[in-house]
């Protein structure tokens, strides 16, 4: 699964990264991003790449509670096309969420390790992610979405038996467009990353409070990898 992950970089360097501009997202770096906080994502239009800041946790549009959404972080890559949360979203509603780094915790007997992991290495990627509109009392629209998961690959297995789906970069512009309805070529897409590009390292339990939001949880207690 995917819990918490960081977007340390400043808005200059994520816009060129993710090819939009013009957009006064008014983001601060964070080290420490959890369910149900403001996240960033990327759609497309059909013309252009679009910012978006979302809550994190898909709410279906046919939900009756928005609180659905705070256990609807993540989305099984196995299962999009059967839940009937996820599979509209999956076939018309597909977005990026960058992120430099994601947590995950290590069991070793009793004691849990956090983790950070990076990739690219240490650089700017992009989960898969897909995202929902919900119409809230004041007829405004609260906008969602979810990060997508897949079996972990040789270097995450002794982490955690899952991971976020870190596209390619050359995989997004097929993942965003917005004509592309073909969730068996989609599938596809939805692999396990390449272990050679990741590292990781042990983290203060600082970042088990999702309070904690400072440059301090990313400092390494010990080299893993």
């Amino acid at each position: 699964m995917c819990g918490r992950f960081t977007l340390t970089a400043d808005q200059d360097s994520f816009e060129d990264r993710f090819s939009f501009t013009g957009f006064d997202l008014g983001w601060v770096p964070s080290f420490n991003i959890a369910p149900t906080q403001k996240v960033l994502t990327v759609t497309n239009d059909g013309s252009e790449n679009r910012p978006e800041l979302m809550r994190w946790g898909l709410v279906p549009s046919w939900a009756k509670d928005p609180k659905i959404g705070n256990r609807m972080i993540n989305a099984r890559s196995e299962t999009l096309t059967e839940k009937p949360s996820f599979r509209t979203a999956f076939e018309r509603r597909r977005c990026l969420i960058p992120a430099d780094g994601f947590y995950e915790w290590k069991r070793e007997g009793k004691a849990k390790k956090p983790m950070l992991i990076t990739a690219n290495p240490g650089g700017l990627f992009a989960f898969a992610g897909l995202w929902e509109t919900w119409k809230q009392p004041d007829d405004s629209w609260l906008l969602t979405c979810a990060i997508i998961t897949t079996s972990a690959n040789e270097f995450m297995t002794s982490i955690h038996d899952r991971m976020p789906v870190i596209l390619p970069r050359e995989f997004e512009a097929s993942w965003l467009d917005p004509e592309e309805r073909d969730t068996a070529m989609l599938s596809e897409l939805l692999l396990p990353y390449d272990s050679d590009r990741m590292e990781a390292y042990e983290v203060s339990t600082l970042v088990n409070s999702p309070r904690n939001n400072f440059p301090e949880v990313i400092e390494p207690v010990a080299t893993l990898f």
